[in-house]
């Protein structure tokens, strides 16, 4: 058995037609889901881009004892175990934060390969002057990041240039070399888009908002999304969609490969993602709050936490959707379990194969996502908590955090002017699923039971009592 995994940063469940998207193309994935199994339930755990990567090389919630930073010298990762196996282990990535500024993500791979440049990453040094695309107030960071983009793409020709293009296009030279080389191989290809800053070919753009003729705001300011108007918020829209269904063709040549090989036969492949994007809803565009002097998490609605989670294995039957609330964790689990790999016990998660096979199993009542833990909720972070029925989105005990961090008072300030009072947040999701009426107060008892799960789950998986403290009240 081989595995190969792709993970698409920032791709929205529900911008795919398989799970209920109606206005996106996205032909190529939803046929690949016509023979996989369809987790719809499925949530990210570490947020955002580098604990979710965290989560997936360790098997473990690693929210809870690390953040954004470099993969831990002795952290026991995935692929390092794999190898032990005989198994080999190829990274393909254009995602720039697990590989630059030594976050060494790659430690443990037989081989790895970076295509550079995503994201304003410290690449090229020419074009000097490149040509914002609307009013820098209105773009994350300001215009350096863009302008360092810009640079970066200066010199595409065709769609084939395009970073997800030529990641899947490296991932299906990469098949085509050693498909039959080894006993057994592990694929992790990771692509950044459909990550802003948004620019995908203009035909893509064309094809949800043809007549529009204003900025176009590639990469918005995170936070409230009032100083959008209408228009531009609904041409943000359109470019996201156009990055899916580009992300779309190009994994779709990568899955064609997968088949001209007749690696079907032999390969398990999944297709996921880290997280989502606010594109209004909510009021908010983004993922995450940013002012003049603070940024914190947004609260993680199903927009954001909620993830694709599609897994191709070749005696399972495909076609079928699966209910589990299932994270990240669970994916390296089942990949060890594929692999013929021995759990090195440190793992946290649990194997997906006997849900993929259809087995009656016995499975956990709630899935956990939250930013990192360890400095206290002082920039607005909450944990949001799922349940089949039930979503609470957790504030943590702030009031304690400021008095044992009163350097982060006037940044924690800042956000609440900017974002309004963090408060605790509780949704029906079968009555309310687009979490618009907050029932804390009136479902305090459902709020309650969640949150002692939480407490409970965050001392399950080793979580130290100087950072369990700040949650283990519901205010």
């Amino acid at each position: 058995m081989n595995v190969i995994l792709v993970v698409s940063d920032t791709f929205r469940y529900d911008h795919l037609g398989c799970y209920g998207n109606g206005w996106i193309s996205t032909p190529s994935l939803d046929a690949f889901a016509g023979k996989s199994v369809i987790f719809d339930r499925a949530y990210a755990a570490s947020f955002p881009t580098v604990p979710h990567r965290h989560d997936i090389q360790a098997g473990k919630y690693t929210f809870t004892y690390s953040g954004w930073a470099p993969l831990p010298p002795n952290e026991i990762v995935l692929p390092q175990i794999l190898r032990q196996t005989g198994c080999v282990t190829q990274l393909i990535a254009d995602t720039p934060h697990i590989l630059a500024n030594a976050f060494n993500y790659d430690r443990g791979f037989d081989g790895w390969d970076w295509i550079r440049g995503q994201e304003g990453e410290r690449y090229m040094t020419s074009p000097r002057e490149v040509k914002l695309p609307c009013d820098p107030r209105k773009l994350r960071y300001g215009a350096a990041r863009v302008t360092q983009y810009l640079r970066e793409v200066s010199l595409r020709h065709s769609e084939s240039d395009y970073f997800v293009a030529r990641t899947m296009l490296r991932a299906a030279k990469w098949l085509e070399h050693n498909y039959d080389q080894h006993s057994k191989f592990y694929l992790h290809v990771d692509t950044f888009d459909p990550h802003e800053p948004w620019d995908p070919p203009r035909w893509y753009t064309n094809m949800y908002d043809p007549s529009y003729t204003g900025e176009e705001v590639i990469y918005p300011v995170y936070g409230p999304c009032d100083y959008l108007t209408e228009a531009e918020l609904k041409h943000m829209r359109a470019l996201y969609a156009g990055e899916v269904t580009m992300v779309d063709r190009w994994v779709g040549i990568l899955l064609q490969k997968v088949e001209d090989l007749g690696l079907f036969k032999t390969t398990a492949v999944i297709f996921t993602s880290d997280h989502g994007f606010y594109h209004g809803e909510h009021g908010l565009v983004g993922k995450s709050i940013i002012s003049t002097m603070a940024e914190g998490s947004c609260p993680l609605y199903e927009e954001v936490a909620r993830v694709p989670l599609i897994i191709y294995l070749p005696d399972a039957k495909g076609g079928r959707r699966c209910q589990a609330l299932v994270q990240p964790p669970d994916l390296t689990t089942s990949i060890l379990e594929l692999l013929g790999a021995k759990d090195p016990n440190t793992t946290q998660g649990k194997s997906l194969i006997p849900l993929l096979r259809g087995e009656d199993t016995a499975w956990r009542d709630f899935a956990v996502t939250s930013p990192s833990i360890i400095h206290g909720p002082v920039s607005g972070q909450r944990i949001t908590v799922t349940s089949q029925n039930w979503a609470l989105i957790c504030r943590g005990q702030i009031e304690d955090a400021l008095r044992d961090n009163p350097g982060r008072q006037m940044n924690f300030e800042r956000l609440e002017k900017r974002a309004g009072r963090v408060e605790n947040e509780l949704y029906s999701l079968q009555k309310d699923p687009g979490q618009q009426s907050n029932v804390f107060k009136d479902e305090r008892d459902e709020a309650q039971k969640l949150h002692s799960k939480l407490v409970d789950f965050l001392a399950s998986v080793g979580t130290k009592e100087e950072h369990i403290k700040y949650w283990r009240e519901l205010g």
